[in-house]
């Protein structure tokens, strides 16, 4: 992959001089990478940034004189560049990584706690994936939401919905996450989710979408069941499934071979649930890099499930929904804002969750929500008008949704407003 036909420039920064020549060794052995320069710190990033105007940015979290994420958080402000960041396997580790991804790193990739040497040229390959992913990323592919004021809406609708959504990201997908859960209430329909991070990370990352969100967040466990108003997240080196257990659905979490060299993998997750659940299924494919869940989500689409896919504008890279989308298996194609709304709007209405027709191998491309050209489907859709009856949404002021303290220390407010409702005809 390069950077308009010529190789992707990369500046290593890191203040251990053998991780400087390691990654370098591992960039440098990929022909459609160049390492433009190395710095100690983020004074020298600074000034080489300026002279050699790389494509992407390797960055070490703990540097002397500036800390990473200090030199990230201006980097953004003054000169938005795709960064990846070079974390410590701790959890102190894990908490500066995931604050990294909400300042605008892309991606991260983990030091080995011990050999760091060897245990990053063993690293290569995902450390040149990740590289080449950066340099297509979208920077601030999507701005921050506003807060808006009041306690997240709990009317009820979905406690009794037996819609299941599974949600499958990677590259981008830890911002796009939060995005689409702080804007589910506490009712909100069961979510399970496969996010492409190492095992450690899951939790940390797990534990900050609980303190966000006013659904229940957690990492999942074998045997937890999927119920309303729970988010579980597959644990890293972990696949998650869904699976039957009488009436009631369950997580299996098991360390099976790698798919798609991931695990958790996406496919392996969309694949259970299209077993599992039938026309009860929700698929949503967001940003990330490759075609992990592409297969899957269609598998769920010709079960029956409503699916879609996030939009090339709001992804930051626009890899498994590109895929997805290609295979037909997005019935629709929708910006990050509005994934909640759809998703609460399917799950009310379960009696229409089941596709009118289940695809076949040759499926029409799917519509972009917005009503702008990018295929055709075999259904229009479009919005919901806030006067339609049995409309879940209703009006813009009745859309918003916020979080709220959930704790008796109370937690910050925060909120997103709802996206439009959506319907097939």
């Amino acid at each position: 992959m390069t950077v308009t036909g010529r190789p992707v420039r990369v500046l290593v920064v890191d203040d251990s001089a053998l991780v400087r020549q390691v990654l370098t060794q591992a960039l440098a052995s990929d022909p459609a990478i160049e390492v433009v320069g190395v710095a100690a710190d983020p004074y020298g990033a600074r000034d080489k940034i300026k002279t050699l105007d790389p494509d992407v940015v390797t960055l070490d979290v703990e540097m002397p004189r500036m800390d990473g994420l200090a030199f990230l958080e201006r980097l953004m402000r003054g000169r938005p560049i795709p960064v990846v960041m070079v974390s410590s396997l701790t959890e102190a580790g894990c908490d500066i990584t995931l604050r990294a991804l909400e300042l605008g790193a892309v991606d991260f990739v983990t030091k080995p706690r011990v050999g760091i040497g060897d245990g990053l040229a063993q690293l290569s390959e995902e450390i040149v994936d990740k590289v080449k992913a950066a340099a297509q990323a979208r920077v601030g592919a999507w701005p921050t939401p506003s807060p808006v004021a009041g306690p997240p809406p709990s009317s009820g609708l979905y406690r009794a919905s037996i819609a299941v959504v599974a949600i499958g990201a990677s590259t981008g997908g830890t911002e796009a996450l939060r995005t689409v859960l702080t804007a589910l209430p506490a009712d909100a329909p069961a979510v399970v989710v496969v996010q492409h991070m190492p095992e450690r990370f899951t939790r940390a990352f797990a534990g900050r979408l609980d303190r966000l969100c006013a659904v229940r967040v957690k990492e999942a466990e074998d045997g937890d069941r999927v119920l309303p108003g729970h988010v579980l997240i597959a644990p890293g080196s972990f696949h998650l499934r869904v699976v039957r257990d009488g009436g009631l659905v369950r997580a299996r979490v098991s360390a099976d071979e790698l798919v798609n060299r991931h695990r958790p993998s996406v496919d392996v997750l969309f694949e259970s649930a299209a077993t599992a659940l039938g026309p009860n299924g929700i698929g949503v494919i967001m940003t990330g890099m490759g075609a992990d869940g592409a297969r899957g989500l269609l598998a769920m689409r010709r079960a029956g499930a409503r699916t879609m896919a996030q939009d090339e504008t709001t992804s930051v890279v626009f890899g498994m929904p590109r895929e997805a989308i290609a295979l037909g298996a997005a019935e629709a194609v929708l910006p990050l804002d509005r994934i909640p709304g759809a998703v609460l709007e399917l799950a009310c209405h379960r009696d229409r969750l089941a596709a009118p027709a289940r695809p076949s191998s040759s499926m029409p491309r799917a519509r972009p929500m917005d009503g702008s050209p990018g295929g055709v489907g075999r259904r229009r859709l479009r919005r919901r008008g806030a006067g339609h009856r049995g409309g879940v949404l209703g009006t813009p002021r009745q859309a918003a949704v916020t979080r709220g303290p959930r704790s008796d220390a109370g937690r910050r407010r925060r909120g997103i407003s709802g996206a439009a409702a959506w319907r097939a005809r």
